[in-house]
């Protein structure tokens, strides 16, 4: 466990608190010793944030998927050609829908994103000390990966599998399976949701019956890639919190 207080060091057997902050000792050793100035800082307490935000997410997709097959049968039914007043206050109330779960992803997305590069950035940081040289990119990537067009597509996976060798247990590396399964979905979340549109009144009936059918698609995938990004943040938030406790590297190693 790290330290209460400083958020430094890792606290004392059967403490809360590290050797400094109990006055133990006057100046305790940098943890790991490998990067002046840095210290490690627990991730946890972000990590369950965005795992909780994640979940949100997952909710306003769910919730989006249903107004899509609202929108699937509303439009369905018009295309087949039923014309009474039921059949067009069914259609306007999956619009509704539609317009009330799209807000709910933009809002969940953007609190879930700001939590998430908080921590994103926090792990980046807690790698930096655990293995300087192991990092292939610089820290301000960690954020600006995400936002810089085409690099997008390939820096916030290559930080990620850097930060994961760095918190794996000493002198091993584990699978990046995980990482790989989140970084596919997320990127074919990606290309499906500027594919998927709801239609216009114009188009047709028909037409907007099949676009309900790609925002179906569109939201099932982001639910999938925000599920494994859920797994892909406890994991990973483990792995830091057990290795900081585990102290430095064996003289072995």
């Amino acid at each position: 466990m790290i330290c209460a207080r400083c958020h430094h060091f890792a606290a004392a057997p059967g403490a809360t608190l590290c050797h400094r902050c109990l006055g133990d000792s006057p100046e305790p050793v940098p943890p790991f010793g490998s990067t002046p100035g840095r210290w490690l800082r627990s991730p946890v307490g972000l990590g369950w944030a965005t795992v909780v935000l994640l979940g949100v997410v997952v909710a306003a997709d769910l919730f989006s998927v249903w107004a899509d097959f609202l929108q699937y049968d509303a439009m369905g039914a018009l295309a087949d050609g039923e014309t009474g007043a039921a059949a067009f206050r069914r259609a306007d109330r999956a619009d509704r829908m539609l317009g009330v779960a799209g807000g709910a992803q933009v809002g969940s997305l953007v609190a879930c994103g700001i939590v998430y590069l908080t921590w994103f950035q926090r792990v980046r940081a807690n790698a930096q000390v655990f293995d300087p040289l192991g990092q292939s990119k610089s820290p301000g990537w960690a954020i600006g990966g995400w936002f810089v067009p085409v690099v997008n597509l390939w820096y916030p996976r290559r930080i990620t599998l850097d930060i994961w060798d760095a918190s794996s247990p000493w002198g091993t590396t584990r699978s990046h399976t995980l990482v790989n399964a989140w970084w596919t979905l997320w990127l074919a979340a990606l290309v499906a949701d500027p594919l998927a549109t709801p239609g216009d009144d114009v188009q047709g009936a028909a037409r907007l019956r099949d676009g309900a059918l790609q925002l179906i698609l569109s939201d099932s995938l982001d639910i999938s890639a925000a599920v494994l990004a859920i797994l892909v943040v406890v994991r990973l938030t483990r792995m830091q919190h057990e290795k900081a406790m585990a102290g430095t590297a064996p003289a072995a190693l």
